[in-house]
């Protein structure tokens, strides 16, 4: 099975290869860098904004929140505030734990079966490598903002110039490049070699991470092999941003590929796993204060229901409450 799925993956991975080099020597060169960028943003910003809103939607009527710490109850007994919230900040400082360091994946552990019974171990490496990849993507992102503003920001060339303090190779390579390709080879590696991620994995998750290396590779090709003109490149990013799209010459082949790699991620990303980015501030796991104890929640959408109370069961079923021999209040 791991086979055919990953094959699926590469071969789309191939097809849009093909379709950019097709694009890039021909006429229709003006389709991908004028008109797929412009499509790609609104399926991004469209069907971002309406998984936003079915999420939104769902009704979450309890406190159901995930926590490994102990809860606020009696006074002489210490809480954990941050593993089970009870109050708003307590859920944005567990809440920001999730987002920015990895909370629930740093206390993953791994298992295994030895002598009939499970044994638990350390499991920091994904752990690392996510965060390793998510945050060297974030700083590459943010790097890439320079092509799109004039003047460039100067917390982007000063974002620049950390992330190539080491000063390694001419063109200087940035510390995120080298970070997010270990941490998506990582991911990659694992999905494969893993018997138990292997025996779940789906076309759409091998798909996510041959894209994304698509990306980060034809992206070094640039930088390091294949040298773009930036000029050229500059002009191309503020042409979309000013809505007077050209194509640029003498800029290679390699941005064709790598820009229809990034149109193909945009256009995806919304209706993928990816989604994840939106939906941990949504999940009710993670986002409520854990104050069950503190205060009774009741479900909003409880469809109204007769009440039947003990008088009017007792007056229904008296006689037979008494020759069953029951006692009854009333005589």
């Amino acid at each position: 099975m791991i086979e055919k799925h990953l094959g699926i993956s590469v071969l789309a991975i191939l097809i849009l290869n093909l379709s950019a080099l097709g694009i890039a020597f021909s006429p229709l060169s003006f389709l991908l860098t004028a008109i797929l960028p412009y499509v790609a943003f609104v399926v991004f910003i469209v069907g971002f904004i309406y998984r936003i809103v079915q999420w939104a939607k769902a009704p979450v009527p309890f406190r159901i929140p995930t926590t490994c710490g102990q809860q606020t109850s009696l006074p002489w007994i210490k809480n954990n505030p941050l593993e089970s919230p009870s109050n708003v900040w307590g859920a944005i400082g567990r809440m920001a734990m999730e987002v920015f360091l990895f909370r629930s994946l740093f206390r993953n552990t791994d298992v295994a079966i030895m002598g009939k019974r499970p044994v638990y171990g350390s499991a920091k490496w994904l752990w690392f490598f996510g965060l390793l990849f998510h945050w060297s993507l974030l700083i590459i992102v943010l790097r890439h903002l320079r092509f799109f503003i004039e003047p460039i920001a100067p917390w982007i060339n000063g974002l620049s110039a950390i992330d190539g303090f080491f000063e390694i190779g001419v063109p200087t390579l940035y510390l995120s490049d080298a970070a997010v390709l270990a941490g998506l080879t990582f991911l990659f590696l694992r999905r494969i070699v893993v018997p138990q991620l292997r025996y779940i994995s789906l076309v759409t998750d091998y798909f996510a991470l041959v894209l994304l290396l698509g990306i980060v590779t034809t992206g070094l090709m640039m930088r390091h092999f294949f040298p773009a003109d930036l000029l050229q490149v500059k002009n191309l990013a503020l042409g979309w941003v000013t809505f007077a799209p050209t194509v640029p010459k003498g800029v290679g082949t390699v941005i064709y590929i790598h820009l229809c790699f990034v149109f193909t991620l945009l256009a995806w990303f919304p209706f993928s796993k990816l989604m994840h980015m939106a939906g941990v501030f949504l999940s009710p796991t993670r986002n409520l204060a854990n104050d069950s104890r503190m205060r009774r929640h009741l479900n909003p959408w409880n469809a109204p229901v007769k009440v039947h109370t003990y008088e009017e069961y007792e007056e229904e079923f008296r006689e037979k409450m008494k020759l069953a021999g029951l006692p009854v209040e009333k005589e």
